[in-house]
């Protein structure tokens, strides 16, 4: 996996179904790489820490490929790298093959695989569309979650080194498939649900679905 760009966002003010709304969505590439904090990025703006920031959740990264499947669905729109809010885009992100617990190594930083992105509603502010919560669920292009084990500046151009394996634990897309899709398996949710690694908050939602 290698960056292809880092992403930052400023808080901006939007009126959505008649009230204002404040968001963080709203990221655009830089030049100077970015720090990884250990609950968030430095100088990113994080509105709403209920739900996004902190530990489980301190750097959103999305893959480089699914811009491919989103551009043609969305041909108005203004692409550019940041557009689903992610701080890292991602060549070779594959949430199939990231399993929860893996660590890499990213330019000064050390990070760890923790979760998928559950999309709400200021996904479909940014992409000019709620209908986009839907397809974004029945895709695999969930973008991932890390922990920051290490705090370090990654930048474009940085790649990917595995330093801890996590062997046995399930994938990102193991935790996305059980959070929304209609069949689910008895044998992967009871290997979410006893991982350790899994964020509690991902495991509270899944046992809400059973």
């Amino acid at each position: 996996m290698k960056v292809i760009a880092t992403n930052i966002g400023s808080r901006k003010k939007i009126t959505y179904r008649g009230r204002e709304v404040v968001t963080g969505i709203y990221k655009y590439p830089t030049d100077k790489g970015i720090f990884l904090g250990e609950e968030d990025v430095e100088n990113d703006h994080v509105v709403d820490r209920r739900f996004h920031g902190g530990i489980d959740k301190a750097c959103y990264l999305y893959s480089v490929e699914a811009y491919a499947f989103w551009k043609p669905l969305y041909p108005n729109l203004d692409w550019d790298y940041g557009m689903f809010g992610e701080n890292l885009s991602v060549l070779g992100l594959n949430e199939k093959l990231l399993k929860i617990g893996d660590q890499y190594k990213i330019g000064g930083a050390v990070v760890e695989i923790a979760q998928p992105r559950q999309p709400c509603f200021k996904l479909g502010i940014r992409m000019g569309t709620q209908a986009i919560l839907k397809q974004f669920i029945n895709t695999y292009y969930s973008g991932v979650y890390v922990r920051v084990i290490k705090c370090g500046t990654v930048k474009k151009g940085d790649v990917f080194e595995l330093v801890k394996e996590a062997v046995g634990n399930p994938s990102i897309y193991d935790v996305f498939y059980s959070l929304y899709q209609e069949k689910i398996y008895k044998s992967t949710i009871d290997m979410i649900l006893n991982c350790d690694a899994v964020p509690e908050s991902a495991k509270k939602d899944i046992k809400r679905r059973l």
